[in-house]
């Protein structure tokens, strides 16, 4: 399942695809995320990539993995899957190590905002990772609120978890567009 979310109309040249886990392009991601983990967590943290079955990442399960395309190449992508009947948990948020620092990380979670709205969702959750600062950082400034106590050392929390809920009109779009509620 590959289909054009639709191209950018940003000053960035980006087109958004919604894709499968098993589309090539896609393998740049789950190569860096890996390398991303064991390097920060040990050989045993790879294992958070396959965590969840790709299905999860699929309309049809309620989920979205999508990516940015410049020029044909992947520079950025995320996903989300169904954590329940209102809430999306983004997962694999990523950006090329040759592409960071361009706000593609913004863009992704904007993206898969929007998506998630559109199919009903009301909330996003997530966590990340103890010893990712960046990704903490973004989520913080982009409104996520974050569960747990920022002034603690991070060590000693483990997983941060985070949450933003949605605009009440994002969950309403499929209502609107359809005429009935999402089926979620």
């Amino acid at each position: 399942m590959t289909s054009v979310a639709r191209p950018s109309s940003s000053a960035m040249d980006v087109t958004v695809l919604h894709v499968h886990v098993s589309d090539p392009r896609v393998r740049p991601l789950l190569r860096e995320l890996g390398h991303e983990y064991s390097t920060r967590y040990g050989k045993d943290a790879h294992a958070e990539i396959s965590r969840y079955p790709d299905e999860e990442f699929t309309e049809q399960y309620g989920g979205l993995l999508l990516l940015l395309l410049e020029r044909g190449e992947p520079v950025a992508g995320g996903a989300f899957r169904r954590y329940d009947a209102t809430t999306a948990e983004l997962k694999r948020i990523w950006t090329h190590s040759a592409h960071r620092r361009r706000g593609l990380a913004r863009r992704v979670l904007a993206e898969l905002e929007r998506e998630a709205g559109t199919r009903g969702y009301r909330r996003i959750c997530l966590t990340t990772g103890p010893r990712q600062p960046e990704a903490r950082g973004l989520y913080l400034a982009t409104g996520y609120t974050p569960l747990f106590d920022t002034e603690a050392d991070p060590e000693t929390i483990g997983p941060l978890p985070f949450e933003k809920h949605l605009p009440a009109e994002a969950g309403t779009a499929r209502t609107a567009r359809t005429g009935k509620a999402a089926d979620l």
